[in-house]
């Protein structure tokens, strides 16, 4: 099981190399982290966008464009149509955000023509190593979902759960995190934890064990739990944790990455092939952790 990031990096050079598509490539940032990955032997890279911009970064950044494979589409809504495409149609490919709104990339990756659309509801995933927990947390959903029913979290799971599965966790504790540990007919993230639970135990969802409601600190502190009577195994031992709203996991992941300096590594599943789709307030070095993650799901 990966535990760190160095484990995690580690993972991602000893599999077959991928090869990552970045939509709309003239991005300091993103190809800082995208050089970073090529060096590091976890990807080879095709870079799709304004040629010359994108020729005009790497010279700052004192890279060398015969490293890349650049096709020149100026157009960004275009760009990305081409780079969904090379992603759908070869193996091993994955798909990276460069300097382009996330609604237009994500309308290209959702095209039911050649995109990357699945059955499955996206959902954004941060792998995190915070210094006080012991394993990697998995969060959702602090970027995608506003505010999802019982059944559009089941789908989050599930995906969290292939996550899980590529950092070799097959059967995931799950937590269900509401403001509290009890059920309370007046807060609906408590029901709906208490339904997935109901589900998971009659077999309705697979291959994880879930849990809930936690308050996040008894998810991921057992002296937390002990205090308040929690009798959960898996209370303080959490691997996912299901956020009850964007708002709860949105700022639960900035704080710990600006306030608390974790690391972290984000991804959207859901579709065919894992897209790295980062927020622009993200250091250079997630966008590099986030690449070899999702070179890990691309290897499933």
């Amino acid at each position: 099981m990966i535990t760190s990031i160095k484990d995690l990096i580690k993972a991602a050079k000893n599999i077959p190399k991928k090869t990552l598509v970045v939509a709309v490539a003239n991005d300091e940032a993103v190809l800082g982290s995208v050089e970073k990955a090529r060096q590091e032997n976890i990807v080879d890279a095709i870079l799709v966008g304004d040629g010359a911009a994108i020729k005009d970064v790497l010279n700052k950044l004192n890279y060398e464009a015969k490293h890349y494979t650049i096709i020149d589409e100026a157009d960004p809504a275009l760009a990305c149509e081409k780079a969904v495409r090379l992603v759908s149609e070869n193996d091993g490919y994955f798909l990276m955000k460069g300097l382009v709104d996330t609604k237009t990339i994500l309308k290209a990756a959702l095209d039911k023509t050649y995109g990357l659309r699945t059955e499955n509801r996206l959902s954004h995933l941060s792998v995190i190593a915070a210094k006080n927990y012991h394993k990697f947390m998995i969060m959702s959903d602090g970027g995608m979902n506003i505010q999802p029913n019982v059944d559009e979290k089941q789908e989050i799971i599930e995906n969290a759960a292939k996550i899980a599965r590529a950092l070799g966790i097959e059967k995931p504790n799950v937590g269900i995190i509401a403001a509290v540990e009890k059920v309370n007919p007046k807060m609906q993230a408590t029901l709906d934890a208490q339904t997935l639970v109901e589900r998971q135990r009659n077999g309705e969802i697979k291959d994880v064990i879930i849990d809930g409601p936690f308050a996040i600190d008894n998810a991921i502190n057992q002296e937390a739990a002990r205090h308040k009577g929690i009798t959960s195994p898996m209370a303080g031992d959490v691997d996912i944790l299901l956020m009850p709203a964007i708002e709860a996991g949105n700022v639960f992941y900035k704080t710990l990455m600006f306030l608390a300096d974790a690391k972290s590594a984000s991804v959207i599943a859901g579709a065919k092939k894992p897209i790295v789709l980062t927020s622009r307030a993200d250091s250079e070095e997630s966008k590099f952790y986030s690449i070899a993650l999702s070179a890990l799901v691309a290897n499933l």
